[in-house]
C-alpha cells in the first residue's frame, strides 16, 4: 500500500508514524506541520524528516507563517495545492491525516 500522510501539527511525535506500515510512505506537511521542514531545535532538524524520503511541504502554508521557501530543509519538496491533488490521485492509494 502507498500511504500519504498529512501532518498538520508541529508537536507530533514520530511514535505515531512508527506504527504505520506502507510500501511507500509520503509525508505532506501542511498548516503548522510545515515547521518540521523549516525549524531546527538545538541545531537539529525534526526527527520526522528521517521517517521517509517522500517529504512535501505546502508552499502557501510556509508563506502564510512568514517563512521562506529557502528555509525549507533540502530533503523536502515544496509543493502547491495543485501538486497535492496530483499526489493524492496519482501517487498514494490511501490518505491519512495526523
Amino acid at each position: 500500500m502507498k500511504l500519504g500522510v498529512f501532518v498538520s501539527d508541529f508537536k507530533l511525535t514520530v511514535d505515531t508514524l512508527e506504527r504505520l506500515t506502507a510500501e511507500k510512505l509520503g509525508l505532506i506537511l501542511v498548516q503548522n506541520g510545515v515547521y518540521h521542514a523549516t525549524t531546527k531545535e538545538n541545531g537539529k532538524s525534526s526527527p520526522l524528516l528521517e521517517k521517509t524520503t517522500n517529504l512535501y511541504a505546502l508552499s502557501e502554508d510556509i508563506q502564510i507563517r512568514g517563512l521562506k521557501v529557502a528555509d525549507v530543509d533540502k530533503r523536502v519538496k515544496v509543493v502547491n495545492y495543485s501538486d497535492v491533488v496530483d499526489l493524492i490521485f496519482n501517487d498514494y492509494d490511501k490518505i491519512a491525516w495526523l
